[in-house]
């Protein structure tokens, strides 16, 4: 007598929401990928910044800067880099008048390297390699 109508879902309709959800998915991404590099540069910076206040305070209690080979903790300086999760590793070197620290990056952020330079009246000279590639 009566017919069940059939219940679910049409072809047709599920082609439409695979193809929007496609679509959404080429726009979301790269978005997505551009957060996360701004949060490695924020990382990446706030260890440059502890690094540059450290040095500052070591310049004033021993006149020279620190020379700080390629590591994820000194003691002398009081940085840690461990609890990062995109760079995990700096370096310092030294002049007379001006100190250059690099952070290495593992992870998503390997192969980006951030770079201050700056001495004891000049302003920081921020660079990064790889970071805006």
């Amino acid at each position: 007598m009566f017919k069940k109508k059939a219940k679910g879902f049409t072809l047709i309709e599920l082609v439409v929401v695979i193809i929007i959800v496609g679509i959404l998915s080429i726009v979301a991404v790269p978005i997505y990928r551009g957060y996360t590099r701004k949060a490695m540069a924020t990382e990446g910076k706030t260890l440059l910044g502890t690094i540059q206040t450290a040095e500052k305070l070591y310049f004033t209690e021993f006149a020279n800067f620190k020379v700080v080979a390629q590591t994820n903790f000194d003691e002398g300086l009081d940085v840690d880099a461990r609890p990062n999760k995109y760079f995990t590793g700096f370096s310092v070197s030294a002049s007379a008048n001006q100190f250059t620290a690099t952070t290495s990056g593992s992870f998503g952020a390997s192969g980006i390297s951030l770079t201050l330079v700056s001495g004891k009246t000049t302003s920081p000279v921020w660079t990064d390699q790889g970071l805006n590639d």
